[in-house]
């Protein structure tokens, strides 16, 4: 855990969230800034910065945020319609909190390019 990252204190419980799919690994929740009608986060409980530092150990929790999204999908309704899964890697891809995370994005059709 990182002391000074809002996601490891999400996923610590120390800042409470409406978790919309947890498990041991994972943790979903709505984005509080929304960019689309449904924008949910998943982050993974283990600290890794950004895409960039995931290293051969952590390919399977990738496999894993990738099957949890399929399963929150489906759960929140998406699946049918069609969503979108963002990863944002570093300041010019536009992250702007320092621990990975996906958004997923549906409740309308999205455009491209993204912008």
């Amino acid at each position: 855990m990182q002391q000074d990252c809002i996601f490891c204190k999400i996923a610590a419980k120390e800042i409470p969230v409406q978790p919309i799919y947890e498990d041991e690994y994972v943790l979903a929740f709505p984005d509080i800034n929304p960019a689309a009608p449904v924008h949910v986060l998943v982050i993974p409980k283990k600290h890794i910065a950004n895409l960039l530092e995931v290293d051969k150990p952590d390919q399977s929790l990738m496999g894993h945020m990738m099957a949890a999204i399929r399963q929150i999908a489906e759960q929140i309704g998406l699946a049918d319609e069609g969503f979108r899964v963002v990863i944002n890697t570093k300041e010019n891809g536009g992250q702007t909190v320092h621990h990975l995370h996906c958004h997923i994005l549906g409740g309308r059709s999205m455009t491209w390019p993204p912008g």
